[in-house]
C-alpha cells in the first residue's frame, strides 16, 4: 500500500510543524530544567508533561537551542489531530528526521510514494538506530496522538535509539509509551507540572527583570500564590500590569475571572472537553477538594471515579493533594474561572450543589466544611442550626478567625434570634479582630442584660477580656475578682477565659503568686473541660511570668507548648494559626532570643499580621521590634526604620501612647548603634512621655520589661553620655529590679553598668560585673539580650574571654567558655576592631611572631579551619600545624582559642 499524496501536509503547513517556537528575550531561561536533557546517556525519553500554558513548548525550544549550541543535532515536529493517520504522520516524521540523518542513494527521499507505510517506518527506525552522532528529536503537543499504530511506531523508535540520543516529548497528558518500563530502566526523565511551575524567585526574575515591572516583595508573593507559578497566567498578568496605573489593586483583584485568563481557559481548556467532562468540571468547582464519594454526592448519575482519573491523566489543572489518597484540587485560577462560568451558565444549580456538599460533610461528622457550604449556598438557617451544635466546641479550640469569618457572612437579622451565637461572635471579634469592635458589638446586642443562665457567664466574662486587650489592666484588676465571684457555674469556656484574663492582670500588677494560684485553678477546669484555647492562654501567661523573673528556658518551653496546643490537626484546616497570635508571638520572641533568626522570621511573618489586626499592644510591639531588629542585623536600616515608623503610626491611630513611645525608644537604640548619638538622644527625648511612663512605672508589661524611658536614657548615658551619672542611677535600679523579681531587667541593666564602668576606666570591675551577668545568661541561654546592645558590649565580651582563658576558667567551666564563644560568633568579626579595650601593659610575647604567623593568627581569629588556612596561604596542612605549634609556644598558649585571645590582648590581631 502506498502513501497517497492527499495524506501529506502542504509545504507551508509542514514548515510550520518543523519549526519550534521562537525563543526571545522576554522569556525566562530555565537552565536548571534544561540541564535534565544533557545528563545521563542512558536516557532515551524526556517527557515534559503539564497542563496548558505551563511553558512546555517554550522550555523544549530553549533546550533545543541549548543542545544545538553544544553541537548536538536537533529536530522539531509539532503534532496535530491529523497525525493520528500513520500515512500523514510518516511524511512529517521523515521531514523532521531529515534534519538529523543525511539521505543516502539507497533510501527513498521524503515524499517518495514507492514505499509502503511499513517500509518507510522500518527505514526510519533503522536509520535512527544506526546513527552515530548525538541527536535529540522533539515532538510537541503529543497529547493529540491517540492512534495505536502511531503510538506503536514511536515506542519502536524509543526502543531502538542509540546511546546519547533521545526523544523529547511535550504533552498535556501521559502518553501510552510504556513509561513504567522506561522508568524502571533509568531511561526516562520526567518534567512534570510541579517542576514546570515558576518558583517565587523565577516569578520575580520574570516579572521585574524580563518584563520590566517594579513589583515589591509582597506583590510578587501575592501574584505568585494566585497563579501557583502557572507561566501563562503570569504572562497574561504581566501584559495587564505593564500599563496599569495601580498594580497593587490589580494584583489584589486578579483571579480566574480576569478576562485574559478566562478567555485563555475557555478557548484552550474547557472548549476541548467532552460535554460530560465539562459538566463535571463546572459543578465540582464549588468544592475545595475532590474525592470520589464527595463528587458522587453532588452528581449521583456521573461516574466520578472514571472522570477524576480522566482529568488526572489529561492534566486538566487537577492537582493531587500531597500525603492524601485520591484527593485532588483544581488550580486556584482554574477554580475561579470554573465557578465564574457556573454562576453565569447555571446559577440555579449553585445552591442545591452546596446543599448536597453540606449534607455529605455533615454525614461524615465534619461540621466545618458542612457549615462552609451551607453559608456559600446562602442557606443561613441550616448554617445557624449547625453552628448552634458546634460553635462552642470550635470556640474552646480557639478557632476564632474561622468563627469570625462565618459570622461576617451571616445577616445580622438572621443572627438576632440566636443569643448564644451572638456571644460567641463577640468572643471571636475579641480574639481575632479588634477589642473596640468587640466592645461595640457587646453593647449593641444587650447581652450584658440577659438573665439566660447560658448567656450570663459569657456576658460577664467578655467585658474584662476585652478591656485586657485594650491595655486597660487597671480596670480589669478592679472589676475582675467581683466578676469572677458573680459568675454562674456551667459555662467552662467563659469561666476559664475570665480566670486566665484575671491571672494576666494580676501578673501585670506584680501579684505573681495570686496569678499562679488562678492559673492552677484554670488548669483544673481544663482537665475536665478540654479547651485548647485556654490551655494555650494559661501556659502563655505563666510563661510571661517566668520570662520576667529570669527563667528564659522555662518560658521558652511554655511558649513552645502553647504554640503547639493550637496547631491544627488537619491538613485541610482553613486557619493555620487558629487565630492565636498570643502564643505565636511569644514563641517567636524566645526563638529570636536564642538567635535563630530564620525561624523567628518565619514565625513573625505568620503571627505579626494577626497581632496587628487584633491590636494586642505588647504583641504588636514585640513582633515589630523583632522584625526591625532582624532587618537591622541584615543591614537593611531603611526597612528597620520603616517597620518602627509603621508601629508608631499604628499606636497613634489606635490611641495607644505606650506603642508610640516604645517605637521611638527602639528607633533611638538603632541610631545609637549606628553612631548617631545626637539623633538617638532626640528620639529618647521624644519618647519621654511622662504621663504614659508614669502610669506604666509599676506595671509589669512584657514589651516594656527591658525597654522603657528610664532604661533608654541610662543606655545613652552609659554608652556615650555621662557614665558617672549612669553608674549612680544603675546601682539602685538594679537592686530595685532584683527586689521586685524582675531578674531579666536586672540582667539588662548590668550590661549597661559594665559599659559605664569600663568608660570610667575601671576595667576589672566592668569585667567582674559582666562575668556575673553572663553566667546568669549562660544558665538561661540569653543571646539577643546581649547581642542587641552592640559592639560596645561585644568588646567587653572579647576581653572577658581573654581573661577567662588566662585564668584557665575554660577548663573549670567549659559551658561558660562555650557560651562566650557563641556570643562572639553572634557579634561577628567586626566586634574585635570596634571600641578596642586598652591593652594590658604587662602582656608581652615570649618571642616575636613572624609575618606568616601573624597571618595565620588572623585567619584563625576569623574561624578558619586548618585546611581553609592552608588553601588561603598556599601551603600544606602540616605546615599550618607547624605554625600553630610555634604560635602556641611564643604566646604561652595551650590551644588555638587561647592563642587568639592572648593575641588580641597584646594587640597582634
Amino acid at each position: 500500500m502506498t502513501t497517497p499524496n492527499r495524506g501529506r501536509p502542504t509545504a507551508g503547513a509542514l514548515t510550520s510543524k518543523l519549526n519550534p517556537p521562537t525563543v526571545h528575550a522576554a522569556q525566562l531561561l530555565r537552565d536548571e530544567i534544561a540541564a535534565s536533557l544533557q545528563g545521563d546517556g542512558a536516557v532515551k525519553l524526556v517527557l515534559c508533561q503539564g497542563p496548558a500554558g505551563f511553558g512546555k513548548s517554550t522550555l523544549m525550544a530553549q533546550c533545543m537551542e541549548k543542545l544545538a549550541a553544544d553541537g548536538t543535532r536537533t529536530a522539531w515536529l509539532t503534532l496535530d489531530e491529523a497525525d493520528n493517520d500513520i500515512q500523514r504522520f510518516l511524511p512529517c516524521l521523515e521531514a523532521a528526521i531529515a534534519n538529523l540523518l543525511p539521505a543516502t542513494a539507497d533510501e527513498p527521499a521524503a515524499g517518495d510514494d514507492s514505499s509502503s507505510a511499513g517500509d518507510t517506518a522500518l527505514n526510519l527506525i533503522a536509520g535512527l538506530a544506526d546513527h552515530d552522532d548525538h541527536f535529540a528529536l522533539f515532538l510537541d503537543d503529543f497529547e493529540r496522538i491517540q492512534e495505536p499504530t502511531v503510538l506503536g511506531l514511536v515506542r519502536e523508535i524509543i526502543d531502538h535509539l542509540p546511546p546519547n540520543c533521545r526523544l523529547v516529548i511535550g504533552s498535556r497528558s501521559l502518553p501510552d509509551l510504556r513509561l513504567a518500563r522506561l522508568r524502571t530502566r533509568g531511561q526516562l526523565v520526567e518534567i512534570d507540572s510541579k517542576r514546570l511551575r515558576f518558583s517565587l524567585a523565577e516569578t520575580e526574575q520574570f516579572l521585574n527583570h524580563h518584563r520590566g515591572l517594579a513589583l515589591g516583595a509582597d506583590e510578587l508573593a501575592e501574584i505568585h500564590a494566585k497563579t501557583e507559578g502557572w507561566v501563562a497566567a503570569l504572562w497574561l498578568a504581566s501584559l495587564a500590569l505593564e500599563k496599569h496605573p495601580a498594580p497593587v489593586d490589580f494584583i489584589t483583584r486578579f483571579s480566574g475571572e480576569h478576562r485574559a485568563v478566562a478567555d485563555y481557559l475557555a478557548e484552550d481548556v474547557l472548549a476541548q472537553q467532552p460535554e460530560r467532562v465539562r459538566k463535571f468540571l463546572l459543578r465540582t468547582s464549588i468544592l475545595r477538594y475532590l474525592s470520589v464519594p464527595l463528587c458522587n454526592a453532588l452528581l449521583p448519575n456521573a461516574d466520578s471515579a472514571s472522570l477524576i482519573d480522566l482529568l488526572n491523566e489529561a492534566n486538566v489543572f487537577l492537582v493531587p493533594i500531597e500525603s492524601e489518597e485520591r484527593l485532588y484540587r483544581y488550580h486556584s485560577l482554574f477554580s475561579d474561572f470554573l465557578r465564574h462560568r457556573l454562576a453565569a451558565e447555571c446559577p440555579d444549580e449553585i445552591a442545591p450543589l452546596h446543599r448536597a456538599a453540606s449534607a455529605w460533610f455533615e454525614a461524615q461528622h465534619r461540621p466545618v466544611p458542612a457549615i462552609d457550604h451551607a453559608l456559600e449556598g446562602g442557606d443561613f438557617d441550616r448554617a445557624l442550626t449547625l453552628m448552634s451544635q458546634h460553635a462552642e466546641h470550635l470556640l474552646a479550640q480557639g478557632r476564632m478567625r474561622l468563627l469570625g469569618r462565618w459570622f461576617d457572612s451571616i445577616p445580622a437579622a438572621d443572627l438576632a434570634a440566636w443569643p448564644l451565637l451572638q456571644a460567641i461572635h463577640v468572643w471571636a471579634l475579641c480574639f481575632s479582630c479588634s477589642p473596640h469592635t468587640a466592645m461595640e458589638k457587646l453593647e449593641q446586642t444587650g447581652l450584658e442584660y440577659s438573665t439566660d443562665p447560658r448567656i450570663r457567664p459569657h456576658a460577664l466574662a467578655l467585658r474584662p477580656s476585652i478591656l485586657a486587650i485594650m491595655d486597660d489592666f487597671e480596670q480589669v484588676y478592679a472589676i475582675g475578682s467581683k466578676t469572677l465571684d458573680a459568675l454562674p457555674a456551667g459555662e467552662p469556656f467563659a469561666e476559664t477565659t475570665l480566670v486566665n484574663t484575671l491571672a494576666n492582670a494580676y501578673s501585670v500588677m506584680g501579684e505573681h503568686q495570686r496569678a499562679r494560684a488562678l492559673l492552677d485553678g484554670a488548669r483544673d477546669v481544663q482537665g475536665v473541660h478540654e479547651s485548647a484555647f485556654n490551655a494555650m492562654f494559661s501556659e502563655s501567661v505563666e510563661g510571661i511570668i517566668d520570662l520576667q523573673e529570669g527563667r528564659q528556658r522555662q518560658a521558652a518551653a511554655r511558649f513552645r507548648l502553647a504554640a503547639r496546643i493550637t496547631r491544627p490537626r488537619s491538613a485541610f484546616s482553613p486557619i493555620g494559626t487558629n487565630g492565636n497570635a498570643w502564643a505565636g508571638v511569644l514563641h517567636a520572641a524566645t526563638v529570636y532570643e536564642s538567635n535563630d533568626l530564620d525561624t523567628a522570621t518565619q514565625l513573625l511573618n505568620v503571627y505579626a499580621p494577626l497581632a496587628r489586626h487584633i491590636g494586642l499592644p505588647d504583641h504588636m510591639i514585640l513582633a515589630d521590634v523583632m522584625l526591625a531588629r532582624i532587618a537591622f542585623i541584615e543591614g537593611d536600616m531603611d526597612k528597620a526604620l520603616q517597620t518602627l515608623t509603621v508601629l508608631e503610626r499604628t499606636g497613634h491611630n489606635r490611641q495607644l501612647p505606650r506603642v508610640v513611645a516604645t517605637s521611638r525608644l527602639h528607633r533611638a537604640q538603632l541610631m545609637l548603634l549606628q553612631g548617631d548619638e545626637y539623633a538617638a538622644h532626640v528620639e529618647i527625648e521624644r519618647a519621654s512621655d511622662q504621663a504614659t511612663w508614669g502610669r506604666l512605672r509599676h506595671l509589669r508589661l512584657l514589651a516594656n520589661d527591658v525597654d522603657n524611658d528610664r532604661i533608654g536614657q541610662l543606655r545613652w548615658e552609659a554608652f556615650v553620655g555621662d557614665a558617672a551619672f549612669a553608674l549612680r542611677e544603675l546601682g539602685p535600679y538594679i537592686a530595685e529590679s532584683q527586689a521586685e523579681t524582675r531578674h531579666r531587667r536586672a540582667f539588662k541593666l548590668r550590661l549597661l553598668q559594665a559599659v559605664a564602668q569600663q568608660r570610667q576606666n575601671d576595667l576589672p570591675t566592668a569585667l567582674s560585673t559582666l562575668e556575673q551577668a553572663l553566667k546568669e545568661g549562660c544558665r538561661e541561654g540569653y543571646m539577643r539580650l546581649v547581642l542587641d546592645e552592640g559592639p560596645r558590649v561585644g568588646a567587653l565580651v572579647v576581653r572577658l574571654q581573654s581573661d577567662t582563658l588566662e585564668r584557665k576558667l575554660d577548663r573549670r567551666e567549659p559551658l561558660f567558655a562555650e557560651y562566650l564563644q557563641s556570643l562572639l560568633q553572634g557579634f561577628g568579626p567586626r566586634v574585635f576592631n570596634e571600641y578596642p579595650i586598652e591593652d594590658d601593659p604587662n602582656a608581652t610575647l615570649l618571642e616575636p611572631l613572624t609575618r606568616k604567623e601573624i597571618r595565620v593568627l588572623k585567619l584563625l581569629a576569623e574561624g578558619n579551619s586548618n585546611s581553609a588556612m592552608a588553601e588561603k596561604l598556599f601551603v600544606s596542612d602540616s605546615t599550618i600545624r607547624t605554625h600553630l605549634r610555634n604560635i602556641n609556644g611564643k604566646l604561652n598558649a595551650s590551644n588555638r582559642t587561647e592563642a587568639v585571645a592572648i593575641a588580641r590582648k597584646v594587640g597582634v590581631v
